[in-house]
């Protein structure tokens, strides 16, 4: 995984300066970077500690000057942050996955592998299963019945796809993740008090004890092209209909959508969201660290929902959101200094309290 500074400005369109001719095997930040890594100083402060390593290379901002911070070469890029992605990709060793069909892996008649497809130990293929060219399964995954798995997927140790989910291309599961498990779908025979206290705001609560019944989930789920979710993260399967995450989605770990989701193309959800039965997100969405959204809401096109909001009604499409229940970010940051004032607020009364007294006693 070794390449000179003029590969690696030619494969990703960045300007190379200095000695093109250096090779480099990694990255690292640059205090701790050495001789053969680039040193990561895409800002003027990340810059000023390229002295306490041994860097040659640097990954700087257009303009810098790499030579007087002792470099022998530099690339630079307009959005350095975005040219690391490129860089980052090039050096990723990955997770030393072997090649082919390893013998302990279970195969059953019926199922469909593409072409140069790895598949690792102990894992699984049920029958009706499809895989596409170029996919790497990794060791103790499950692929159900009748799965389809589009071209370049990548999935870690332990992930799961349940029975008749469809996955588009270059789709990429991390260790522990679930696609397609049975939504949270339970009912009472009687209206519950759940149900009663949602309709009376909180009103009316539970009047008698009712035993769960399970609802089936007869849906499955439909995944598009370029989708990445993260360790233990689980998508539900639909009640009836599908849930359906569009193309370019990518979640961070410990995501839970729920049955019947709607998730639109470009969206992100980072780690310990979750989005309750059926809502519906729009194109571009980005939602927040631990960031909740209630079932059966409609939240617009890039909508940005900031960490640990809590969504209870629908939110209108470029919408910036936070505090729970969500409202507009300027707003609610109005609100959270109206509250640190109170505190002044109840003395400034207390002394004016005071002051009216004695003004009504001297009367």
């Amino acid at each position: 995984m070794s390449y000179t500074v003029a590969q690696i400005a030619e494969a990703l369109g960045l300007t190379a300066e200095g000695d093109i001719s250096l090779t480099v095997s990694g990255v690292a930040e640059p205090q701790s970077a050495g001789p053969d890594q680039i040193a990561l100083a895409m800002k003027p402060e990340f810059a000023a500690r390229i002295g306490e390593g041994r860097a040659q290379v640097g990954m700087l901002w257009q303009g810098a000057d790499w030579q007087a911070m002792g470099l022998r070469a530099a690339l630079s890029a307009a959005r350095p942050r975005f040219a690391l992605a490129g860089v980052a990709a090039m050096m990723d060793a990955g997770q030393g996955y072997g090649a082919g069909v390893h013998p302990s892996a279970v195969i059953e008649d019926g199922a469909q592998i593409g072409e140069n497809v790895s598949i690792g130990p102990m894992t699984v293929v049920m029958a009706g299963a499809r895989i596409g060219d170029g996919s790497v399964i990794g060791p103790q995954c499950f692929i159900g019945s009748d799965v389809t798995l589009g071209e370049g997927a990548l999935l870690h140790s332990g992930v799961r796809l349940m029975a008749r989910v469809r996955i588009g291309a270059r789709f990429i599961a991390h260790a522990g993740a679930v696609v397609g498990g049975d939504g949270f779908s339970f009912v009472t025979p009687e209206p519950s008090g759940v149900e009663k206290a949602r309709a009376s705001l909180g009103e009316e609560g539970t009047d008698a004890a009712q035993s769960w019944s399970r609802i089936a989930s007869l849906g499955a789920v439909n995944v598009g092209d370029d989708v990445e979710i993260g360790c233990n993260t689980c998508i539900d399967r639909g009640s009836v209909r599908d849930t359906r995450v569009g193309s370019g989605v990518k979640m961070d770990n410990l995501v839970q959508i729920g049955h019947n989701v709607i998730i639109g193309d470009d969206t992100m959800v980072c780690a310990g969201a979750a989005i309750a039965g059926s809502s519906v997100l729009g194109r571009n969405v980005v939602v927040g660290g631990c960031a909740g959204i209630s079932d059966n809401l409609k939240i617009g096109d890039r909508v940005i929902l900031g960490g640990g909001t809590m969504v209870l009604s629908n939110v209108p499409e470029g919408r910036v959101m936070l505090g729970y229940p969500a409202m507009k970010m300027d707003s609610h940051v109005e609100s959270y200094k109206g509250l640190r004032r109170l505190p002044r607020l109840f003395s400034d009364v207390a002394e004016l309290k005071k002051t009216v007294s004695k003004l009504v006693g001297n009367d």
